[in-house]
């Protein structure tokens, strides 16, 4: 299956963050949005939930914790009990820095996996988008035309205050991207 995509080159900041409202207030599909340097607000002018990444984390925190307080409690009184100058069995201040330090690790490396299980980073893995200066200098929006309907006459009329640079249309296959002229005559 492929999808026809509109690719949108800015080069300010600014005017990608006014282009991307626009296409949203518009009802057109943002398929994604490629910036040099994380830009503030973009995610709200994409329409972006809210990450549930920090409860993950949490989550993953307090599991290491429990379970290593659980553990050194266990081996202390009852696994292993040794008296050592008389201090008792189940001492939980003694444990409290071993377990922030676990706490600590299971939150940073899950989390860190979680992220890329998620995203579907791993290594050596293709990026999807071939534009150059995508991430060096300039600021591109992709568009998904979703219907006969898609007017590109009139994006680019919605894109001329945000001062557009480029346009081009291109066509996503299961092998790549494709410029739709090259689509065409193939």
């Amino acid at each position: 299956m492929s999808k026809r995509l509109l690719i949108n080159v800015f080069e300010h900041e600014h005017d990608i963050l006014g282009a991307t409202k626009a296409a949203r207030e518009n009802d057109y599909t943002i398929v994604d949005v490629f910036t040099p340097y994380a830009v503030h607000g973009l995610d709200a002018a994409q329409g972006l939930k809210k990450s549930k990444l920090p409860f993950v984390c949490f989550a993953l925190g307090l599991t290491g914790a429990v379970a290593k307080l659980g553990f050194q409690i266990w081996t202390s009184a009852s696994s292993w009990a040794l008296n050592v100058g008389g201090k008792p069995f189940k001492s939980v201040p003694a444990f409290v820095p071993v377990t922030f330090e676990i706490m600590v690790l299971f939150a940073g490396v899950g989390t860190v996996l979680t992220f890329f299980m998620i995203s579907k980073l791993r290594p050596g893995k293709k990026p999807k988008m071939n534009f150059s200066g995508a991430t060096d200098n300039k600021f591109v929006l992709v568009l998904e035309q979703t219907d006969a309907a898609f007017d590109i006459r009139k994006i680019r009329e919605l894109f001329e205050p945000f001062h557009l640079v480029e346009m081009e249309e291109r066509m996503e296959t299961t092998g790549g991207l494709l410029n739709v002229k090259e689509a065409l005559q193939s």
